[in-house]
């Protein structure tokens, strides 16, 4: 019996290949939304200045780089600590490799403690501004806020956003199913295509949209209308039906089909390559 080695090496290099992609996505993922991409930028910086004086012959920036790259190591290890932190627990709760059914659960109750806090806001017209971290790191933001570190409760919303308390103004950030910080400060956007009749909490929604992928939920103060901000799009006037929807298709169903269509990719090409191996071993 002879074993086709060259088949083997074909399926080892193409599980090789998706290993690195999903660790330099991932890695990419940590990233974003934070001071950790400008720092990113400039370790980029110094790879091009350090492959420009190799060819030039630049004896002098050549060896200032090395110095640099050699001590670089322990300088990236104390500036992205936040970030290694951040993936480090990430990892240790499996959410990279699978997605449980545990997460499911812990998300419908957030979805469950969010409409009891809407329902009662907009009913009092009593103005709210709560963003939820997806996939993109809201760091920046969460450093402007005050720390709270607790579970997501309906009365804890209701609460933080009761007109002339201290943490009224400004967002309410929820990551990783926890309450992170409330007064925080989100960008403004410039957009001239949002409705002069909107204020300052929906220029802030559709703000973080624009360079997170941040889901926002608004709650006007005038007239209790409920909307929501994600991937630059605002979607106004929406009733308990519509948003409980929404907020399901984003925290719930797109992350399962998200984990079922990777596989089914891999999959698929897996079994092209059987085929493949199959049409060469009749030929």
């Amino acid at each position: 019996m002879s074993i086709n080695f060259s088949s083997i090496f074909t399926l080892s290099n193409l599980l090789d290949i998706l290993v690195v992609w999903f660790i330099i996505y991932e890695v990419i993922v940590l990233l974003r939304g934070t001071k950790a991409v400008q720092l990113f930028r400039g370790v980029l910086v110094i790879a091009i200045v350090k492959i420009i004086s190799i060819i030039f012959g630049l004896t002098a920036v050549s060896w200032l780089t090395d110095q640099v790259i050699n001590w670089g190591v322990i300088a990236i290890i104390v500036i992205f600590q936040p970030e290694i932190r951040r993936g480090l627990e990430h990892i240790g709760r499996g959410s990279i490799l699978k997605h449980t059914q545990n997460q499911n659960v812990e998300n419908q109750k957030m979805i469950t403690a969010l409409d009891k806090a809407i329902q009662y806001m907009s009913k009092r017209r009593i103005g709210a501004l709560i963003t939820i971290q997806m996939d993109t790191g809201l760091e920046d933001y969460i450093e402007t806020g005050i720390n709270i570190d607790a579970d997501v409760t309906g009365e804890l919303l209701i609460n933080t956003f009761i007109p002339n308390t201290p943490l009224h103004d400004g967002a309410v950030i929820i990551r990783n199913n926890r309450l992170a910080v409330a007064a925080a400060y989100l960008p403004l956007s410039q957009s001239n295509l949002i409705p002069k009749e909107l204020g300052t909490r929906h220029r802030a929604a559709v703000g973080i949209s624009e360079v997170t992928d941040a889901l926002t939920i608004v709650i006007s103060e005038e007239t209790g209308e409920v909307s929501i901000t994600k991937n630059n799009e605002l979607l106004r006037g929406l009733t308990q039906e519509d948003y409980i929807k929404f907020l399901k298709d984003q925290l719930i169903t797109k992350q399962d089909s998200v984990n079922k269509n990777f596989f089914t990719t891999v999959g698929t090409w897996i079994d092209k390559i059987n085929l493949k191996k199959k049409d060469g071993g009749k030929k």
